[in-house]
């Protein structure tokens, strides 16, 4: 796991994003172009909370998050998206 020297304000979270689908299940390889955006990933730094919206994932967590939720970041080379705890959909266990 990524480490990140940013500390996300009130109740957002910084992902790192899994890697894209670079084959099918049956084994063609998907072009660069065609390749979807990851919607899983993994939270490497999370805000302190609201107190109306308390912080409920914690560092480490696979998340699922919504196609267009956060906003992007590239910071030391790397790319992380930073989002609202609430665009996270699901907690992968």
């Amino acid at each position: 796991m990524a480490r990140i020297n940013i500390t996300p304000l009130a109740d957002r979270v910084i992902i790192q994003q899994a890697e894209a689908e670079t084959t099918t299940a049956s084994g063609i390889i998907i072009p660069d172009t065609a390749q979807e955006k990851p919607q899983k990933g993994t939270v490497i730094a999370v805000g302190k909370g609201t107190k109306e919206n308390p912080i409920t994932v914690k560092v480490g967590d696979n998340i699922l998050y919504g196609k267009y939720a956060g906003t992007e970041l590239r910071y030391n080379g790397e790319d992380y998206m930073i989002m609202k705890e609430s665009d996270i959909l699901a907690i992968i266990k």
